[in-house]
């Protein structure tokens, strides 16, 4: 943590001394990633560092890569349709192997799927665990892999600069990102919803979101689902995109959310109900609200062109579906998200 960052988590923390623990824990974490993960993205990181070690998405060897040719937006029918798996290796995965390592991009603060357990030191969840599969389906050695902290803003960008391998971060798959990145099949359902606190008079996604000030993550489904029908809702900052921009109601990280949204900063939170849920979970003064309006899948995520990569990540999917999923599902999700019988049934084009 940097001296300029400290000062600002230790007054959020004061500031929330009437949430309790966990919930101050949250906002410090968030206002944290917010300030720190956006650098990382930018500086470079040496390809070579220690398994499961998080760094900036910074230069690191890039796979080999060719021209894909993709469905338009405007005739996109099947977007969760993904390359027959397969065993075979291509350019990206031999560039992974003589690497040594898998990198891959994932989130560092999102409980229950991408997080720093604050008490071993280590990267956990539901979206760490898939990864650490795809290494060892890959390399033979689920510890061969090096994680990247990528902003939500950033995931796309660190794919085509070659700084990450893969994505694994709840990245869901549409039309209009099967045009930027290549997806395997779909490996978790999930849905937008509303994340406010339980005293709030917001019942979802509704009109009573008129006049409110809501927060999403920059190039999220939840900022498009806003920009298509807001209900009145205030959810733009002024200069978003800029120099200008307070990143206030649209964040780098969804994460960064909650933490405005325990300052009393913003009044609702758009985002996957999946996230959602473990927010619930850290914060016992916040509920989802009404119900999920969207139904989305989620994908690993490649380079456009790396077809070899992704047929490998949908073989190593084949196998992960058969017990190694509903495991992962049990240690990481079900307390906060019961309910799912299974992961989704892969589509092949």
């Amino acid at each position: 943590m940097s001296e300029d960052t400290e000062p600002l988590v230790r007054r959020a923390a004061k500031r929330l001394r009437g949430w309790g623990g966990v919930a101050a824990m949250a906002v410090a974490c968030g206002l944290t990633a917010s300030l720190t993960l956006l650098p990382l993205a930018r500086e470079g990181s040496s390809a070579a560092a220690a398994p499961g070690t998080v760094t900036g998405a910074g230069a690191g060897a890039g796979s080999g890569v060719g021209v894909g040719v993709q469905v338009k937006a405007d005739t996109c029918r099947n977007p969760e349709a993904s390359l027959t798996p397969s065993t075979e290796d291509g350019p990206a995965v031999r560039a992974i192997k003589e690497r040594g390592k898998l990198i891959v991009g994932v989130d560092q603060s999102s409980y229950r799927w991408g997080y720093r357990n604050p008490e071993k030191g280590v990267l956990e969840g539901f979206d760490i665990a898939l990864a650490r599969a795809v290494a060892k389906g890959v390399l033979g050695d689920e510890n061969a892999v090096i994680f990247r902290a990528i902003p939500t803003n950033q995931r796309i960008a660190a794919l085509d600069s070659g700084k990450v391998d893969l994505v694994v971060r709840t990245m869901t798959i549409n039309c209009k990102r099967i045009e930027q990145v290549a997806f395997s099949t779909a490996y978790f359902q999930a849905g937008q919803q509303v994340l406010a606190p339980k005293r709030s008079d917001i019942t979802g996604y509704d009109s009573s979101l008129r006049g409110k000030r809501v927060c999403t993550a920059e190039g999220s489904t939840a900022h498009e689902a806003l920009e298509e029908n807001s209900f009145g809702a205030v959810f733009k900052d002024e200069g978003d995109g800029t120099k200008d921009d307070k990143d206030l109601l649209t964040v780098p990280n969804q994460l960064d959310c909650l933490a405005r949204l325990q300052l009393g900063e913003v009044d609702a939170v758009v985002t996957d109900n999946a996230l959602a849920a473990g927010q619930a979970a850290q914060d016992p003064a916040v509920e989802l609200k009404g119900e999920p309006f969207t139904k989305e899948y989620y994908g690993v995520a490649a380079k456009l062109g790396n077809d070899d990569l992704v047929r490998r990540v949908n073989h190593v999917l084949v196998g992960y579906r058969q017990g190694p999923w509903q495991a992962a599902y049990g240690q990481w999700l079900e307390k906060d998200l019961p309910g799912i019988s299974g992961p989704p049934a892969p589509l092949y084009k």
